[in-house]
């Protein structure tokens, strides 16, 4: 978590087991994400969790006390993605539960990307899988240059369904479809040319003065201006229809049962190539 001093903790908004809210002065608020020791990656806690926390955000009504909305993790890598034994799980899990976690996923990313106020996503170390979907999902992102971007799903046998339209909606097909189907991995500079991030902290900054700095020009703009501005930016390029939404869901969920998956899964736990590689 990045040191801010220019903006003061004024208190917690939301304390869950995974991710906690902070109230910082002058409408920001910032949730971080506080699974370190997995490298903040996904479970089914902290799904619902973040869907709370977001939704609860949402809910502030005044405009000047809900400004701007800072994403970042705890420890050296903001988010790893799905927490692979809770994927591993999942495609042992009975097929409805499987695909009912699969749409909670679907409706925090939806909540992230429908947020009413901007978002700010500070990426330090990672953003894999999922921690890319919430990258995509916000909409400035500020980057560590060595910061790696990447969908790895499709390299464990899984589809990054869920997060593909957010992917897509971020980057174009074009600029989307080699990463998804890949699992290219990009760094630094590549990724502020993809469009993935939209500034890297400067080797001649500390990440304090970049994160102050950026929340500075947010915050130049009037709260009630920058409110209907998200909501002008969200009709242009709509959500996932609830038809898109529904096939997403049934993608993952059958993916993570399907034998090339759990297959795939078994050879990262055996830290072992999976039959496919050549």
């Amino acid at each position: 978590m990045i040191p801010l001093s220019a903006f003061p903790r004024e208190g917690t908004v939301f304390q869950g087991g995974t991710l906690r809210v902070e109230a910082l002065a002058h409408g920001v608020k910032r949730l971080v994400l506080d699974r370190p020791q997995v490298c903040n990656a996904f479970d089914a806690a902290m799904i619902r969790e973040l869907s709370l926390a977001m939704a609860e955000l949402a809910a502030i009504q005044d405009p000047a006390e809900m400004r701007l909305l800072v994403l970042e993790g705890e420890g050296p890598v903001f988010c790893s993605g799905a927490d692979l034994a809770y994927m591993k799980e999942q495609g042992a899990a009975a097929q409805e539960q499987n695909l009912e976690n699969a749409r909670e996923l679907g409706r925090m990313f939806t909540r992230l990307a429908s947020f009413p106020a901007p978002v700010l996503c500070c990426v330090r170390g990672a953003a894999i899988g999922g921690g890319l979907g919430l990258a995509a999902c916000s909409d400035f992102v500020l980057a560590e240059p060595a910061a790696v971007f990447a969908t790895s799903e499709v390299m464990l046998g899984l589809v990054p369904a869920v997060i593909g339209p957010f992917v897509v909606r971020k980057l174009g097909l074009g600029g989307a479809a080699p990463l998804m189907l890949t699992g290219r991995r990009l760094r630094g500079t590549e990724a502020l040319e993809a469009g993935l991030a939209q500034r890297l902290i400067d080797p001649g900054e500390s990440a304090e003065e970049a994160l102050s700095r950026v929340l500075r020009e947010f915050l130049a703009a009037g709260p009630r201006a920058a409110r209907a501005t998200k909501e002008l930016l969200r009709r242009i390029t709509p959500l996932p229809d609830p038809e898109l939404f529904e096939f997403t869901a049934h993608a993952i969920a059958a993916a993570r049962m399907s034998a090339e998956g759990q297959e795939g899964l078994k050879a990262y736990f055996h830290k072992a190539p999976p039959p496919w590689r050549p």
